[in-house]
């Protein structure tokens, strides 16, 4: 398992005079595996959600609405210097593809709320989500 197997994904945006299509996923992308389940999880101004691994679940994370901060790190390997850091807003139009097995946490960049869609492989399974409380690893928000 790397942080390199995270992939980031350019959105294909479709201007329209009356208000832009952005195309999020389909089933003939390459990364695409398949459909479990599809959430938007809000996060607040300055809010961290973290950390959790799934086990089993691929996501594919989108932010249509504000700017969020993503940090991933492996099990094996929590120095701050090895965490991998990625930032997606809408303005951005880029997708976060993260395989299982990797640790994550996001913060709210952007006043008042922000928006987070998971366009995820399975459906929510509680038994194949690991989690820690954010003071259990060292990073610097």
């Amino acid at each position: 398992m790397s942080l390199d197997e995270i992939l980031i994904s350019k959105l294909t945006k479709i201007n329209n005079i009356n208000g832009d299509i952005l195309k999020i996923i389909k089933k003939s992308d390459e990364n695409f595996k398949e459909f479990g389940e599809a959430y938007l999880s809000s996060i607040k101004f300055k809010a961290i959600k973290g950390w959790k691994l799934h086990s089993q679940m691929i996501m594919n994370l989108v932010v249509p609405v504000g700017s969020v901060r993503f940090v991933f790190f492996l099990d094996d390997d929590k120095t701050e210097k090895n965490f991998r850091i990625e930032e997606l807003s809408g303005s951005k139009g880029n997708r976060l593809t993260i395989p299982p097995g990797i640790w994550f946490g996001f913060q709210g960049l952007s006043k008042p709320d922000n928006l987070v869609l998971n366009i995820a492989s399975m459906e929510h399974d509680e038994n194949e989500i690991r989690r820690k409380e954010l003071n259990e690893i060292k990073f610097s928000w």
